[in-house]
């Protein structure tokens, strides 16, 4: 913007303000009939469609998959996709309020007074961009899968064999995922760092020796010598098939 198109936006401005109406009572009669059409189309809703509950809380399920309010589900994906625990703290306090500090900021180091979106390239270009961000971590986040799921792929030679082996295997992750085994191991994407990670166990232990510390384990670890046998079966197969 050079100086004459300054001036002109200037002029034009003191203008229209010249010609304003007060705050009071016009601005605040506009805001006071929207806040009530607001607040009846909340009411209406709510008598029409009724508040979804839920079902009641049940803390012996093992099929829950934790989610937040719908708005924090952009968070939520950046907490997934930043994967070191050092890095938590960053992820859940740093990166939000970062952003909280440079909108609060935004007229402090914004002082160009042009507001035509097409003449503020570089503006309108990281509006659109946070905003996209934002949109496609929420759709993420609204996807994701359970943290009890073993998110890794199929071994290629569990592929190639298929039949009965790639059956057992998939039977095997399933088993895993329930069993608990993701809360001390982690196996591919998800799972804890209290004990060994698993993704790749098949290379250090043999089917038998994974079956004697499934039945007779070190502490902290439960033993499994009660699960049914055909569990345990395809368990063992399924962490042997981890190469």
């Amino acid at each position: 913007m050079n100086q004459r198109e300054k001036e002109a936006y200037l002029r034009e401005y003191s203008i229209l303000k010249s010609q304003g109406k007060p705050f009071f009572p016009y601005a605040v009669a506009k805001d006071a009939i929207m806040a009530i059409v607001v607040m009846v189309s909340i009411i209406a809703m709510a008598v029409v469609f009724g508040a979804e509950l839920g079902p009641k809380v049940d803390p012996t399920t093992t099929t829950y998959t934790p989610r937040p309010e719908w708005y924090f589900y952009f968070l939520f994906e950046v907490l997934r996709v930043i994967k070191p625990s050092s890095l938590t703290p960053l992820a859940a306090i740093g990166v939000p309020t970062i952003a909280m500090i440079l909108l609060f900021l935004l007229p402090f180091y914004d002082r160009s007074p042009e507001r035509r979106p097409e003449r503020r390239p570089i503006a309108m270009a990281a509006a659109l961009f946070t905003i996209a961000s934002m949109a496609f971590l929420t759709y993420e986040g609204a996807h994701a899968g359970s943290p009890n799921e073993i998110e890794m792929p199929t071994p290629p030679a569990v592929v190639a064999a298929g039949g009965e082996t790639l059956k057992m295997f998939e039977d095997g992750r399933q088993v895993t995922a329930q069993s608990g085994c993701l809360a001390c191991h982690k196996i591919g994407e998800n799972g804890g760092t209290l004990g060994p990670d698993l993704s790749t166990i098949g290379n250090r232990l043999a089917r038998q020796a994974l079956e004697r510390t499934l039945i007779n384990p070190t502490a902290p670890m439960p033993s499994y010598a009660e699960m049914p046998a055909e569990k345990r079966a395809a368990l063992v197969e399924f962490l042997a098939q981890l190469k």
